[in-house]
């Protein structure tokens, strides 16, 4: 048997393993059967701790959908919490420097990139505008956060059909590892709505890596100048960024319940 917790950022929910006294063998089919909601424990990911020797802990995330991804930023304030403490954390986007806060974490998130090909990309093209859309949607830009994402600042979030769009650009060939898909609004000083489609989960009520990709969107085209607050379907989130400098994001975590698990069974 193993021991897990259920914990969630704004909504976005995990199943989080502790792995480190003992491995646990995770496949993409282990890891969707574990994450299915009916014949599962049910999470949008599902979040490995492991040993380190360059940090205090390691993580790993997998979606929903069995894909291994590189970051996930409501899954990283989780971490200081299920642990107890301040945590520095080895992930496949780099270091992150994760601080327990009241009600949640604040997280060193790492500098975001924009060249076409650390997106990635397909082809060359400038990622503050790109010159690239998707029927009535404006030009977007492409940030990358640990992981991909593309923003589209819209006048009317509402009358935008996301189910529909989000999926076809996802998965547009301009996008090799494919992408997170953000629509954003801008909803006052220093205020952004915003309405994610996450790569391998579809839907979610919140996404952190979104969060802080849309937030360096807006300062690099001028809409404010942050910090600002963003807020998903799930809650708000505080991200602050100066060109040139780290990304950092504050927010809620909780913890749910414990429970434990014949990982062999899924």
């Amino acid at each position: 048997m193993g021991r897990f917790s259920k914990m969630h950022g704004l909504g976005n929910d995990f199943v989080v393993i502790d792995a480190r006294d003992g491995a646990v063998e995770m496949t993409a089919a282990r890891a969707q059967a574990i994450a299915d909601r009916h014949a599962g424990i049910g999470c949008d990911q599902l979040i490995l701790i492991g040993a380190s020797d360059r940090a205090d802990v390691s993580m790993r995330i997998f979606n929903a959908d069995g894909s291994e991804v590189e970051a996930c930023g409501n899954a990283t304030r989780c971490v200081p919490l299920f642990m107890g403490r301040d945590v520095l954390i080895e992930t496949k986007a780099g270091l992150l420097d994760a601080k327990e806060v009241e009600g949640g974490a604040s997280v060193d998130m790492g500098r975001p990139r924009f060249d076409w090909d650390a997106i990635p990309l397909a082809y060359a093209m400038d990622t503050l505008t790109m010159q690239a859309s998707w029927e009535d949607l404006p030009a977007p830009a492409a940030v990358n956060v640990g992981n991909p994402h593309v923003i589209f600042f819209c006048d009317d979030l509402d009358a935008v059909d996301i189910p529909r769009l989000g999926p076809i650009i996802e998965n547009d060939p301009l996008f090799p590892e494919r992408v997170n898909v953000n629509f954003a609004q801008v909803a006052g000083d220093n205020h952004l709505r915003l309405i994610v489609w996450e790569r391998g989960a579809g839907l979610t009520r919140a996404c952190g890596t979104g969060a802080c990709a849309t937030a360096v969107a807006a300062i690099r085209r001028k809409l404010m100048i942050g910090p600002m607050t963003v807020s998903l379907p799930g809650g708000d989130l505080v991200i602050g960024w100066t060109p040139g400098g780290t990304i950092r994001m504050t927010g809620p975590a909780t913890h749910v319940f414990d429970g434990e698990a014949d990982w062999s069974r899924f």
